[in-house]
Parts: C-alpha cells; structure tokens; sequence
C-alpha cells in the first residue's frame, strides 16, 4: 500500500524545525530535517534517492547532511548517489558499525563517525547520539530534544522492535529500555510501516489489552486512508508495545515466566516474533 508524504512541524519553541517523512522503497521511511534558521537540511538513512531528491527539489533544499543509523543497504544505499549531487554534503554514520577488511567501511562514503553523547548540529538542531545496538553491532539512534523527537531506525518500531541480527537479546533490550527512558512524549520516527503485522503478533501474547485494541482501530484506519502510522510516541509504546512491557504480569502470566527477568521475557517474546 502506498504512503503519502507527511510535514510535520516541530513540538519544540527552541529549534525552527521542519521535519518530512517520506516513502521508499516498499516500506521504509526516510525523514527530512530543515533547519529554517539557516537553512540547512539532513536526511535521516538514504534508501533510494529519487524521493529524497524529488522533495529537496520541490522544496528547493540543498542537503547538508546525511544521517545513518545503521549499515543495512535500505538505510546506506543513496549515501554515494546523493553525495555526488550534493559534495559539500557530510556523511555520518556509527562508530559501532565496524568492517572487518581493513581500511573498508560499512558506511558508504561515511565523514564522520559518532557515538553515544556525540553532538550532531543540523544549523541550529542539535541531535544527541544514542548507542542503541542489537539489531546490528554499531546501530545509533539521533534524539532532538528541542524538537522532542528521536529518529530510531531499525530498533523500535510501532508495536514492535527490529529482529537481533548481530548483537544479542541482552544488547537490544539494553537499547530498547535507553529509548523507553527518554519522555513519554518524545515522538518516534522508526524506519518501516510494520505496524499493523507488529499488531497481530503484540495480540497473539497481549490480546487482553484495551490500549492495544483501540490502538488497532486507529492504525487500521490510517492506513485504510494510505496514511503513515509512524511517528509514534514513548508512551504510545509502553502501553502497546509488548517489548517494551516484559515486566507486564499478564505477558509474564501468559507466557509461564512469572519469575524470570525481564530480559529473559523479552528474549523470549523476540523468538516468538522471529517465528511468528
């Protein structure tokens, strides 16, 4: 199902934000960030370039900046592309995302690389950096307080959170519980429109869950209108999201782990995602 374009302007007093969400590829979503201070633009991944190009175009922005959160070629893949349109354009990717031949670089052109508690400015948006591996070994997610907003990639999605390629259970929970820690209100911009699967799979171990429930009627309704259901929000999460809710009593009950860890709960709910 097609997704239309989205503006949406900034929560925030402090940063003249604008922030557009588009489409690519089949499902994935790419973010716009312009500052209109100073007229400087960044995109959140680079999934394919003729959409990013086609809105720079229309809204005539010059792209200063290309952010990714990870080395998967549906967030890298326009990184090349797009800097030979734009030179003066500075590439930055996660530290964490390490190649082993020597000298090669799972970020496709990459300038500079960062890590937790990095600054990244986009004019006058200031981006906090945050480790959040698991997904895969370097995954980084950008957090705009000013805008109160976080672009998270692949690590949590609407109702559900990215499968553990590289790292470990252990890893992705850690990340997950760092993005659950930032305000309720903090809106989420994840990577894909998974959404309404990540629903019948939060139903299978949460069936029980009024907030769920409306929550489906809601996103249902958006997407019978081609509408995104992305952003989310931390608290829309920790009241639907059942990976954000190991310590749930009703999943634990459910899922006969009464006494374990949350973290074993949450291992245990990914495996059941993995083959659901």
């Amino acid at each position: 199902m097609e997704t239309t374009t989205k503006t949406i302007e900034s929560d925030g007093t402090q940063t003249p934000l604008k922030i557009v969400q588009l489409p690519a590829l089949s499902d994935n979503y790419v973010f716009l960030l312009h500052c209109a201070n100073t007229k400087s633009t960044a995109v959140i991944d680079t999934p394919e370039v003729g959409p990013i190009l086609r809105e720079l175009k229309k809204r005539n922005w010059q792209l200063t900046h290309i952010l990714n959160t990870h080395w998967h070629s549906d967030h890298t893949g326009g990184n090349v592309e797009l800097k030979k349109e734009f030179p003066e354009v500075q590439i930055i990717g996660p530290r964490g995302e390490k190649a082993k031949t020597p000298g090669a670089e799972k970020i496709p052109g990459v300038d500079r690389k960062v890590e937790q508690d990095d600054v990244v400015f986009v004019g006058d948006v200031k981006l906090h950096v945050m480790d959040v591996p698991g997904h895969t070994l370097g995954h980084c997610a950008y957090y705009a307080p000013s805008a109160n907003s976080a672009f998270v990639g692949d690590c949590v999605f609407a109702m559900g959170c990215g499968r553990v390629f590289e790292g470990t259970h252990p890893q992705m929970f850690a990340s997950i519980t760092k993005i659950m820690s930032l305000p309720e209100t903090t809106k989420l911009y994840c990577a894909h429109e998974y959404t309404l699967a990540n629903i019948k799979f939060a139903k299978s171990v949460d069936g029980q869950n009024e907030d769920l429930l409306e929550r489906e009627r809601k996103c249902k309704a958006l997407r019978e209108k081609n509408e995104p259901t992305v952003p989310t929000t931390v608290g829309e999460e920790k009241k639907t999201n059942p990976f954000c809710r190991s310590g749930d009593e009703k999943i634990r009950k459910f899922l006969g782990m009464e006494e374990k860890r949350d973290v074993e709960v949450f291992a245990q709910l990914r495996t059941m995602k993995d083959n659901f």
